[in-house]
């Protein structure tokens, strides 16, 4: 076995019957990953009804120790048997520095006014959504009923629609039949609501009085007086907030036709690989290309703009034409590659990059799967100005682990989108950690809110993920059953306007 290999008849495991009764059955993979062991780990795993995270004080559960990176705070730095007081290997970052890079990496991109619909959702607003007008514009009811004057009983005198403005004045006595949203007649001191209300016929008209155990309106009852949401010039919200459904009602009822928001970022996916098919079942030593599928949309997700999905064989010309292209011709702010970041035979990014002139800003991150990740500052291009580049291992978990540690935080840096906040939930069993590296572990919550860890969760698997509500952070050294630990919101079953 490897330093870090477990036996696979180890006391956690439960009878074959009671593993597929759990949902899957098996264990998590060990692979020799560009030169270096890729932990898989192994958990039992169930897939419980989704529950929900909860939401974490941002201070807790971790605090920064001697590694710079995060360890569950009942933890000393010296580390315990588990090894959380080990460095990093020479030339990783640890996981929580990288995000920090990458955040840090690009500058907020310029405005654009789009109009006011679905090219605005999942951008965030460039200024502030001040109220052009009061909310509402006008007092209006609140309530089907009748709009009264005084104390009742009231003479019936008329009808005010939606949409119509009154014809004359309520008087003291009298009352007007109303719909909920239509003006109120000037001298309304209430609307009775129509089930409050009893009509009673009498020969020089009707009447409305109060229904039985009913008490008189109080004046300002079940009516919407003017500028009761907002004022005109209010901030409804503050610039950053992220454009979503509910937004775009808001801004449209304040009196908005468009939006000022941030320019969505453009990114490019170049999939490298020889190995790769475009359709149809894997053969002859051949592999389906996942990731060429899964990136574009979950790139929108966070707010981007895919301008292509290209397939590269491995060969450095190809792709260092590709990048030159994305950046020149396509104008991508962000260049996204999967495969070639490890020290293969075939793995010419690095090489590339640095024919190129590319500063590497990120060059590999202590996190299992998908250590050998990187992140690159590209040399400005004829005529366009410098992008980044964030090339994700080939293997799919290694390269969603990439997309959560570098691209994500980029992107929400150049969509000006704030990061979202943290969310803890307790394990429901222990996780074994990599003694020096930080793991990202898919997870189902249950109704309690307890994160349950899935299977398969080697480099090159997605079965786990498929079904995961979210990826914990489990710190190196690994976490305890009922340990409260970091999760992330994969973003994969979110709408396009809220994935984090």
């Amino acid at each position: 076995m490897g330093l870090w290999d477990e036996p696979a008849d180890g006391p956690s495991a439960a009878p074959a019957p009671a593993r597929e009764r759990a949902g899957y059955t098996g264990y998590a993979e060990y692979s020799e990953y560009g030169g270096h062991t890729e932990y898989g780990g192994r958990a039992e795993c169930a897939v419980p009804a989704s529950g929900r995270a909860r939401a974490a004080d941002p201070q807790a559960p971790y605090r920064r120790h001697g590694t710079g990176v995060p360890a569950p705070a009942d933890r000393s730095a010296a580390g315990d048997a588990r090894g959380t007081g080990a460095a990093p290997r020479h030339g990783a970052v640890p996981w929580h520095e990288a995000r920090r890079t990458a955040r840090a990496a690009a500058r907020r991109l310029g405005e654009r006014v789009v109009p006011l619909g679905d090219e605005a959702l999942g951008t965030a607003l460039a200024r502030g959504l001040a109220a052009l007008t009061d909310l509402p514009s006008f007092d209006s009811s609140a309530m089907d009923g009748w709009a009264v004057a005084g104390p009742g009983p009231w003479l019936l005198r008329g009808r005010v629609l939606a949409g119509r403005q009154p014809a004359r004045p309520v008087l003291d006595g009298h009352a007007v039949e109303i719909a909920t949203g239509a003006p109120l007649p000037p001298g309304t001191t209430a609307v009775v609501r129509s089930e409050h209300g009893v009509v009673e016929r009498h020969t020089d008209g009707d009447r409305l009085a109060m229904g039985p155990d009913r008490l008189a309106p109080a004046p300002g009852q079940d009516t919407r007086p003017r500028g009761q949401e907002c004022r005109r010039g209010d901030e409804l919200l503050p610039a950053g907030a992220l454009v979503t459904p509910a937004v775009l009602g808001l801004a449209a009822a304040a009196g908005y036709d468009q939006l000022t928001v941030v320019a969505r970022p453009r990114v490019e996916v170049l999939v490298v690989g020889d190995e790769l098919m475009a359709a149809g079942v894997p053969r002859d030593g051949r592999v389906r290309d996942a990731l060429g599928p899964l990136l574009p949309s979950w790139l929108r997700a966070l707010g981007a703009e895919v301008t292509g999905v290209r397939r590269l064989p491995d060969d450095a010309g190809a792709l260092s034409a590709a990048v030159a292209e994305a950046v020149a011709a396509r104008g991508a702010h962000v260049v996204v590659t999967t495969g070639g970041t490890a020290a293969g035979p075939v793995d010419h990014l690095r090489a590339v990059l640095a024919r190129e002139g590319a500063r590497l800003l990120v060059d590999g991150v202590a996190v299992r799967p998908g250590h050998p990740m990187l992140l690159a500052a590209l040399p400005p291009a004829a005529g366009a100005p410098g992008a980044l580049l964030a090339g994700l291992p080939g293997n799919p978990l290694a390269a969603v682990a990439g997309v959560l540690t570098l691209v994500a935080p980029l992107l929400r840096t150049l969509a000006g989108l704030p990061a979202p906040a943290p969310y803890t939930a307790p394990l429901t069993e222990a996780l074994t950690g990599h003694p020096v590296d930080t793991r990202l572990v898919p997870v189902v919550f249950d109704d309690d809110s307890a994160a349950h860890p899935l299977r398969f969760t080697g480099p090159a698997m997605l079965r786990g993920l498929a079904a995961a509500d979210g990826m914990a952070v489990v710190p190196p050294g690994g976490a305890r059953a009922g340990e409260e630990v970091t999760v992330l919101d994969t973003g994969l079953l979110g709408p396009a306007w809220g994935g984090r």
